[in-house]
């Protein structure tokens, strides 16, 4: 019998369920004892020492332990603004602005308007990522007009979307500022290349012999697209939707340029309101109110967020992104 290899020694020592949760559930007491305390710096110290000791307990090299406690030190700067945010809330004003009529409108047009921009990116970004994975002359240059809006300032993103498509642009008649179709607009320019490079890494990741072998068996490219390929590359699809939607409910600076206030279809009341993007509107509330009152609001779209981004994963299951086949 083969002597046990590092790799198969660590895997043997890997933590369960339980060991997860009570390691969960120790830094939240942790952090609510410190919180407390009046000293939440002290538990960044702990929860770095911790990650290091559970590191060792696990694994026990030197390179795992190191790496893990370097490692946590980004989580704990992930982790703690989010942990202090939430302590900090005061359940009343939430509740305040929870049933705040203006609110309603302003988180539905936050799951509206990104849905409608995720949608649009992926109706348009799945053919172009199917492209791209199959690769053309000239795919260098394409490529890099897809990744231009992850690096251009945000405003500016809004600039050139009213250039683009406002009054003098391309399409003369289109109404851009201030409307929904603005708002979409600017979303998709900011949020595309995320649904395009994710599905594109979905195709990428298939083995082309599936392909092969459908077109050898008489099947056409698209009966080959619908059949095999874009079925094995649907959770990559999922997760750029999922992502661009995401970047869309973020972005402030092209929404605040193009679409600051936006006329939109509001369901509940069955006809046209107007409301704010909700990144614009909490910064609004935060210069006309201050900061307890956007803290709020900011909030409630942390917990809409979220709650959405956790159903769309469970619905998709736990399987990676790719949805490919293992090789």
């Amino acid at each position: 019998m083969a002597p046990e290899t590092g790799a198969s020694a660590g895997a043997g020592r890997a933590a369960g369920p339980g060991a997860v949760v009570a390691f969960v559930a120790v830094q939240a007491l942790a952090f609510a004892a410190a919180y407390a305390l009046g000293r939440p710096g002290a538990y960044a110290v702990f929860a770095v020492g911790s990650v290091a000791v559970a590191a060792y307990a696990l694994d026990g090299s030197a390179f795992t332990v190191a790496a893990a406690t370097l490692g946590s030190v980004l989580l704990v700067a992930l982790g703690l603004p989010l942990a202090m945010f939430v302590a900090r809330q005061r359940p009343e004003l939430v509740a305040a602005r929870a049933l705040d009529p203006e609110v309603h409108r302003v988180l539905y047009l936050a799951v509206y308007g990104p849905l409608l921009a995720a949608a649009a990116s992926l109706l348009f970004g799945v053919p172009l990522a199917r492209v791209l994975a199959d690769g053309f002359p000239g795919q260098a240059l394409v490529e890099s007009l897809v990744d231009l809006p992850l690096v251009v300032p945000h405003s500016v993103a809004g600039i050139v979307v009213l250039f683009g498509f406002g009054r003098g642009g391309a399409f003369p008649s289109l109404s851009v500022l201030g409307t929904t179709t603005g708002l979409v607009l600017a979303m998709v320019f900011v949020s595309a290349p995320y649904a395009v490079n994710a599905t594109r890494e979905a195709f990428e990741a298939i083995d082309g012999r599936l392909a092969y072998a459908s077109r050898i068996h008489g099947a056409s490219r698209f009966e080959t697209f619908r059949r095999v390929t874009a079925p094995l590359a649907v959770r990559g699809m999922v997760t750029g939707g999922v992502l661009a939607w995401a970047r869309a409910v973020s972005e402030f600076g092209a929404v605040a340029v193009v679409a600051y206030t936006v006329e939109f279809f509001y369901l509940p009341a069955g006809g046209s309101v107007r409301a704010q993007h909700a990144p614009v509107f909490v910064y609004n509330t935060y210069l006309q109110r201050g900061l307890a009152e956007s803290g709020a609001v900011a909030f409630l779209l942390l917990v809409l967020s979220a709650l959405i981004f956790l159903l769309v994963r469970h619905l998709t299951g736990d399987g990676g992104s790719t949805g490919g086949i293992a090789r």
